[in-house]
């Protein structure tokens, strides 16, 4: 743009027209245009002293338009045809020109037009210094290129994916080789990259990988954690901020370090051979040692210097234990009150009965969930399947009662009422060929003691034990129903006088 403002202070300070032009770097024809536009506009130095350039040009020339591009590409077009399989930019050129020769404009030079796209793009490039902040931040993600571990059974070899994390403030990093990317891989990584820091930063920026983020839940603009992550961000007191799907920049500091790591840690070790993941994380965490305390080219300090001196001060520390790693899983509550978990078998509350809970298993615990309250607890079982872990309190009442009862319990429950009562409890339980089969009698027996009372129910027992050995819930039964009324009540029978044979001797032959 025009030098306005220094072309009129120039004039202002009495500069002919020839110096003006060279000073301000115009022509004499565009000075001495400026100086006529403003006299017409009466705008001196004075005035144009608090003006913009844009701001003067507006001024002293209102009828002017902006200038037009000589060209006519649509850069937004352009970009996006670029992106699709086989369209290259001679492509492009060809159809520009043929739109230019049908609107009747002189299409540019095939060099030209690569000329302009390439200017466009650059402004698309632009880049920005981030400030890091000691201890805010730490960025994670799985190498590209494995390593590799020889099956010691079958020499097959087998590939070992890589753990990266990085400190972007320090650039200190952390690596770890496992036999997969599942979620508990995942979650132990993190566990173990906590543990070497010796610390937890504010933050976490995981990628947008399916063992951090619930895809089915989350949108372009929330990310929904998976549960266990989500417990294990809690668990640590960090924020888990996810990447971008395809915005690698995101977690530019992992991202620069997964290549470095490549080559210094993987491709170093490439000539060796491991038999174990063991012995391959010994060798990564050799090389890793060296790795983070190498100068960096344009700073006196390595990596570790600066952690150690700056960052690990400010890192918050560890909780008093380390995350256990706990897997999530959903089932539906059977009519026995147990779900199964793993060929296993646990039993929650029976009022849930074909309700849907979400169970948490641990190594060594499970832990049964409705509605985000936890409804029952067990330790794990391991070994044979099949097995059953059945806590009484989750049981029906009539199921508890049939559970608990026993021949021990029939017999101090019979001795409390009294010694008839327990002799014929014990001869009813003694009568079968194993002692379940006698329980429903029994139940029936002592039931009777609530219906007439326990001490009818001891003189009934007493009466069937005259008749005898081995009495039966139907005779105590008929007793009490049948000659309750023909018979002396227990307090009555005993307050009657002890009498012998009343009948004479004639009613049995004798001498009259």
């Amino acid at each position: 743009m025009t030098k306005y403002r220094e072309i009129l202070r120039l004039k202002h300070i009495g500069f002919s027209e020839r110096n003006i032009a060279r000073t301000a770097g115009v022509s004499r024809n565009t000075v001495k245009r400026v100086v006529e536009a403003a006299t017409a506009a009466k705008i001196d130095w004075t005035h144009a002293e608090s003006m913009e350039d844009a701001t003067i040009e507006k001024a002293l020339f209102p009828d002017r338009k902006p200038a037009q591009p000589s060209h006519t590409i649509d850069f937004e077009y352009i970009r996006k045809e670029l992106l699709r399989n086989g369209v290259t930019k001679k492509l492009l050129w060809t159809e520009y020109c043929e739109s230019c020769r049908l609107c009747n404009r002189e299409p540019l030079m095939y060099s030209q037009f690569c000329h302009y796209i390439q200017q466009e793009e650059q402004k698309r490039r632009a880049t920005m210094h981030i400030p890091r902040r000691p201890a805010e931040t730490v960025e994670v993600d799985w190498a590209g290129d494995p390593a590799h571990v020889i099956d010691p059974d079958t020499g097959e070899l087998m590939d070992a994916h890589l753990f990266v994390a990085t400190l972007p403030y320090s650039q200190y990093t952390y690596v770890e080789a496992f036999t997969d990317e599942k979620t508990k891989n995942w979650i132990r990584a993190h566990v173990h990259m906590y543990d070497y820091f010796g610390g937890v930063t504010t933050m976490l920026v995981p990628d947008n990988c399916t063992t951090a983020v619930n895809h089915s839940r989350s949108d372009w603009y929330t990310a929904q954690l998976n549960r266990t992550y989500g417990e294990m961000a809690e668990h640590y007191g960090t924020a888990v901020v996810p990447a971008r799907v395809r915005h690698p920049k995101d977690k530019a500091s992992v991202e620069g370090n997964v290549g470095k790591i490549s080559s210094w840690v993987t491709a170093a070790l490439r000539d060796e051979e491991f038999f174990s993941l063991a012995e391959l994380n010994e060798a990564i965490w050799d090389r890793l040692e060296t790795f983070n305390a190498r100068q960096f080219q344009k700073k006196e300090c390595s990596r570790r210097d600066i952690f150690e001196s700056e960052e690990r001060p400010l890192l918050k520390p560890l909780p008093a234990t380390p995350f256990e790693v706990a897997e999530w899983k959903t089932s539906t509550v059977q009519f026995n009150y147990h779900i199964a978990l793993d060929g296993m078998y646990y039993s929650v509350p029976y009022q849930y009965i074909k309700k849907q809970v979400e169970s948490r298993l641990t190594d060594t615990a499970v832990e049964v969930f409705y509605g985000h309250e936890r409804i029952a607890s067990h330790a794990r079982l391991r070994g044979r399947p099949g097995q059953y872990s059945t806590v009484k309190a989750h049981m029906p009442e009539g199921h508890r009662e049939y559970l608990e009862w026993d021949g021990e319990r029939f017999r101090r429950w019979a001795s409390g009422i009294g010694e008839k009562t327990a002799a014929v409890i014990d001869a009813l339980l003694g009568a079968g060929s194993v002692e379940q089969q006698s329980y429903r009698a029994c139940m029936g027996v002592l039931k009777l003691g609530k219906r007439h009372g326990e001490a009818m129910l001891e003189w009934a027992c007493g009466k069937a034990l005259g008749f005898t050995s081995r009495p039966s819930y139907k005779n105590i039964r008929d007793i009490l129903q049948y000659g309750k009324g023909k018979s002396a009540s227990p307090s009555t029978e005993a307050r009657l006088p002890a009498r012998g044979i009343t009948r004479g001797a004639r009613n049995y032959g004798g001498e009259r």
